[in-house]
């Protein structure tokens, strides 16, 4: 008992001084995005993968028997709702052993570093995405302005497009889809439940976030062939089951409310997805005639 109640203070400590030193961090001000940081109830999508995020920024839980995977952390001061969420489903933080994200902004890796160091998760990435995580920010074409926008966060471990990440009885397949960021995203899950088996894909949706013409970022020569290839790849992914990086990419409020039961089938939504690569095809073109 003694034991179990000294690491729980231990931990609680060092998750709430980590907190705070993130704050120092030149966070970028999200006072026009409240959604970011509501808080909404966890939930089981299907199979082992649930929703821990919050009311906007997705985060996902993948267990295993072997340990957990978590996939995205919101901003900094999101640490402790997420962990929160993780206990309501009766999952515990420190049995997270690997911690991925689909793309380096602040608001997707900002309580990325602070969990990493209380807990010791490995972080993976897509390669292209190690310098910027590690620098937190700094060096990003579009948000980095020479200082960092999250706590820094060092890959333990750089992966490429089609790794298979595989922990217990969970394999994720990573297809990179660069545009957004230069090491954005997506993950292909297998999992199942007692009816049946579901491919879920965990789309990094490439909108654009810059003002200036592609030909004018001079710190990615190659931002407008990643997003033709990204969209491309984006089309042909086969999948039962879609989620994204945002709760409102996938429309997750207006297919359930807090508090609905398990219905995996909400999310088999092909049309949706269609719908929402078609927007992201004209915005991509019409920033290339900009």
């Amino acid at each position: 008992m003694f034991n179990s109640l000294h690491f729980l203070f231990v931990t609680t400590i060092a998750f709430i001084s980590l907190s705070l030193s993130a704050q120092t961090i030149q966070e970028p001000p999200s006072a026009n995005h409240p959604e970011w940081s509501k808080p909404y109830p966890p939930f089981r999508i299907a199979g082992n993968l649930y929703y821990v995020g919050t009311y906007d920024l997705a985060c996902y839980l993948v267990t295993t028997p072997k340990g957990n995977i978590l996939i995205n952390t919101g901003l900094a001061a999101s640490a402790s709702l997420i962990k929160a969420n993780i206990e309501a489903l009766g999952f515990r933080l420190s049995d997270t052993k690997l911690l991925l994200t689909t793309q380096a902004h602040y608001d997707h890796v900002g309580a990325m570093a602070a969990i990493q160091k209380t807990i010791g998760s490995k972080v993976w990435v897509n390669a292209p995405e190690a310098p910027v995580m590690a620098d937190g920010g700094s060096s990003d074409y579009a948000l980095g302005n020479g200082a960092p926008t999250f706590e820094p966060v060092k890959a333990d471990s750089l992966l490429k497009n089609g790794a298979v990440i595989r922990l217990g009885d969970a394999e994720l397949v990573m297809l990179s889809h660069p545009g957004h960021t230069k090491g954005s995203c997506s993950y292909l899950l297998k999992t199942k439940d007692s009816v049946r088996s579901y491919t879920v894909l965990i789309a990094n949706l490439p909108t654009i976030v810059i003002e200036k013409k592609f030909a004018d970022v001079t710190q990615y020569a190659g931002i407008a062939k990643d997003y033709k290839t990204t969209l491309a790849s984006l089309k042909s992914v086969r999948f039962d089951l879609w989620v994204a990086s945002h709760a409102s990419q996938f429309s997750l409020h207006q297919k359930r409310s807090p508090g609905d039961g398990y219905h995996p089938s909400l999310f088999n939504d092909r049309a949706g997805y269609e719908k929402a690569i078609a927007d992201l095809q004209k915005q991509y073109e019409t920033h290339l005639i900009k």
